[in-house]
């Protein structure tokens, strides 16, 4: 679990954060993981109630009985799942890889997304065994930097009051701009609305699923946190928010200065950690609607000496390589992140309406506010994003989704 929460976001989007929150920005991860946990408990439930491949959109199927809808939240997974990606190729090609070599942000950016196309092709099995060894060298890597950031102020050169100062990104009032960073911030906590997917696979979910969701999410709370305020106490909130590497600022600006090409590899990693998987959930969900004749057959076709679904791996490596070539690293993440909120919130609401609905075995039952207050935080969080986005941003997550349900419709139409 904490394999699947850990990965560009905490590497990628500090800077991000820090402009919406300033000082505060280890408080707005706060916000975005109370935001996470609470709709992580309505999703226990569900994935317990009603265990199954298909995830949320088999909730949002049960819930509302509409095949269009349940089109809708599919596509628009497959959409975060392809900004995710594009996001992590884009933070591939900035000052992390300056550090060890100068190379074109766009060309960088091609070259990554290839390069992990090819191991998605080779199998799933291989990039489940690269996830495990990346998530082990991203935990390092925080650690190195809260090491980094305790020797800076053991040194006297940082200040422990700046993480108390007010929300420094902006005229907006703290409330306001906290909001406003724990909306990016979320991007940091996607991939635990992942298990839903691996319900089947698991034994007596009733118990395991809340001690990893719950777990891993806290864990990764606590390196986030940790890493954030003992950052911005070792470093001015300025420096950061200018930085496309802002972890790499504290290291290079530390003691550890000599290992700061070793941190800037293993954020790399980190960074190819999150664009592995995302690109390996859309080539899979590509190949399942296929199946299931919501696009066109072709996506379903199958290398038949890996047994990978290469059309599908190809054709969202393309896409992901457009978004990448066409959105900044800033709008990639909002991107993602609202096209999930919107998720989130339907989740949370199917919960409501599926209360009523009695099942026979044991399963998780969580606190009856739990998917009302889900669904309010999700929905406040896109109002913020609705409110102070960049418009090319909601015009691309408008676009992904028209797109695919356009594809899908006509698909159906061609063959019912």
């Amino acid at each position: 679990m904490v394999g699947n929460v850990l990965g560009a976001g905490i590497y990628a989007v500090v800077g991000e954060v820090t402009g919406e929150a300033g000082g505060l920005s280890w408080a707005a991860f706060l916000v975005a993981f109370a935001t996470a946990g609470i709709s992580a408990l309505t999703l226990c439930e569900l994935v317990t109630r009603y265990p199954g491949a298909g995830g949320i959109v088999v909730y949002v199927d049960r819930a509302f009985g509409s095949p269009t809808l349940s089109l809708t939240v599919g596509v628009t997974i497959l959409a975060s799942g392809l900004t995710s990606a594009a996001t992590a190729a884009r933070a591939f090609g900035g000052e992390y890889l300056e550090e060890l070599v100068t190379v074109d942000v766009r060309l960088a950016a091609v070259v990554f997304v290839g390069a992990l196309t090819a191991l998605n092709w080779w199998g799933i099995v291989e990039s489940l065994r690269a996830n495990v060894a990346m998530t082990i060298l991203e935990v390092g890597g925080l650690l190195l930097v809260i090491v980094a950031a305790v020797s800076i102020l053991g040194s006297g050169d940082g200040d422990l009051t700046r993480p108390f100062s007010s929300a420094g990104g902006g005229d907006e009032l703290i409330p306001f701009a906290l909001i406003g960073g724990a909306a990016v911030a979320f991007f940091s906590f996607l991939g635990f609305e992942d298990v839903a997917n691996m319900s089947e696979e698991v034994r007596d979910p009733r118990i395991s699923y809340p001690r990893a969701l719950f777990g891993g999410l806290a864990i990764t709370a606590c390196l986030y946190v940790a890493v954030v305020f003992l950052s911005l106490a070792a470093i001015a909130p300025e420096r950061l928010i200018d930085s496309s590497a802002p972890l790499l600022v504290v290291v290079d600006d530390s003691p550890l200065t000599s290992s700061a090409q070793l941190f800037a590899g293993i954020a790399l990693v980190a960074v190819a950690n999150t664009a592995l998987a995302n690109l390996v959930m859309s080539s899979r969900l590509v190949y399942g609607m296929s199946c299931q004749d919501l696009i066109p057959s072709v996506f379903g076709r199958v290398d038949p000496r890996r047994s990978t679904p290469w059309v599908a791996v190809v054709s969202v490596a393309v896409l992901a390589v457009i978004l990448a070539m066409t959105g900044d690293l800033g709008g990639l993440a909002r991107t993602t992140v609202l096209l999930l909120l919107g998720v989130l919130a339907l989740m949370n609401i199917s919960a409501i309406r599926l209360r009523g609905d009695a099942v026979s075995h044991p399963h998780f039952t969580a606190p009856a506010w739990a998917p009302w207050l889900g669904a309010l935080t999700c929905g406040a969080l896109i109002v913020d994003q609705l409110r102070g986005g960049e418009t090319r941003d909601l015009v691309r997550a408008g676009l992904i989704v028209i797109l695919g349900l356009a594809v899908s419709l006509i698909a159906r139409r061609r063959d019912p």
